[in-house]
């Protein structure tokens, strides 16, 4: 099979190597859609901490296909089912694993991290994988391109879920990237009764207008603050959700958010530019909530897969191009461009 393996910072390699065996508690599994996540290529520049130096790995978490084999232990799942899998599992029994969010569990293991992914022809799911709970089954009626993007659009429900969006709220979505752009899709059937986009480029700008935001703006606009002002008759947004790694966007939110708003600190900052500087008092006495969430849990990852089987999120529109493991050179460069959305590998 074709597999790309990263091998060291900037260095990704395609090579044919045998398909993996499994043994008796084991899924072996066709891939037929991997997107390319941010997460990827910031491995790819930097490395991963739970990447040791020397290790090869095939990255990509996000991923959808047809069972192909099953070991003789496994009978809840059969060959030809069609499934998707939830990257990350927990040890299975620190309080953050118990309480259901096991992709906080400080030894967590994800699969494009600490064991082989998707970015190849077959991938080999482990036992512990199985066991967790973390493969999803899903019908005709939805591609492997929709389904392996289930991932994707649970990241954005952990983040809306802590931000508890309603019909009575307005909400600034910072940053038109992809995550941007599914959060903006969210908040629309979340039934926000406004929905204002902020971004910089102008061509993702007019894409947030096509995906149902109300508005988009520059934030380099002098008159940004005025705009979003009038645009909430003075009383600033109710919900912030700050989708690119952008720590003055972290720190202007505090400045034009409501008495009781809430702030998601969703998009990572780079590593060692992670330090800003807030107004205090205005959380204070405005009685703001600033969340962070990272990944999603299973019940969110469920949502996701659902609400894709629904057709309520139409989220094959966020998919700007598809390539093959041979074209990895050209499809990484888009998928790190910003021209884009999401890019996506097709075996």
């Amino acid at each position: 099979m074709k597999a790309l393996y990263f091998l060291e910072k900037d260095k990704i390699i395609l090579e044919d190597v045998q398909i993996p065996k499994i043994n008796d508690d084991e899924i072996l599994m066709k891939v037929h859609a991997a997107p390319i996540c941010g997460t990827d290529l910031k491995i790819i520049n930097n490395g991963h901490f739970k990447i040791k130096e020397g290790t090869k790995r095939i990255l990509g978490h996000e991923v959808a296909g047809v069972v192909a084999e099953v070991g003789k232990n496994i009978t809840r799942y059969k060959k030809g089912n069609r499934i998707s899998i939830a990257p990350n599992i927990g040890c299975g029994v620190c309080r953050e694993c118990i309480s259901g969010n096991t992709q906080l569990c400080k030894d967590y293991e994800a699969i494009g991290i600490t064991c082989d992914g998707a970015f190849a022809e077959y991938i080999k799911i482990p036992k512990r994988f199985i066991d967790q709970g973390n493969i999803f089954t899903f019908p005709d009626n939805i591609s492997f391109d929709e389904a392996s993007l289930s991932e994707v659009l649970a990241a954005a429900i952990s983040g809306a879920e802590a931000c508890r969006i309603n019909y009575a709220d307005i909400v600034l979505i910072i940053g038109a990237g992809p995550m941007g752009i599914v959060h903006t899709m969210l908040s629309c059937i979340s039934g926000a009764q406004k929905v204002i986009v902020s971004e910089v480029l102008e061509h993702r700008r007019n894409q947030a207008l096509e995906f149902g935001a109300d508005i988009a703006l520059n934030p380099t606009d002098p008159d940004f603050r005025k705009i979003i002002l009038k645009e909430t008759n003075e009383r600033g947004v109710d919900v912030v959700i700050i989708a690119s790694p952008s720590a003055k966007a972290q720190e202007e939110s505090v400045e034009i958010t409501a008495r009781g708003g809430r702030i998601s600190f969703f998009g990572g900052l780079p590593k060692g530019e992670d330090s800003i500087s807030l107004r205090s008092n205005l959380i204070h006495y405005n009685s703001i909530t600033i969340n962070g969430t990272t990944g999603s849990n299973l019940l969110q990852y469920f949502k996701a897969l659902e609400l894709i089987i629904s057709k309520k999120i139409p989220i094959a529109k966020i998919i700007s191009k598809k390539f093959k493991f041979e074209d990895y050179e050209e499809a990484f460069k888009c998928a790190s461009s910003g021209r884009y959305l999401k890019i996506i590998f097709n075996s």
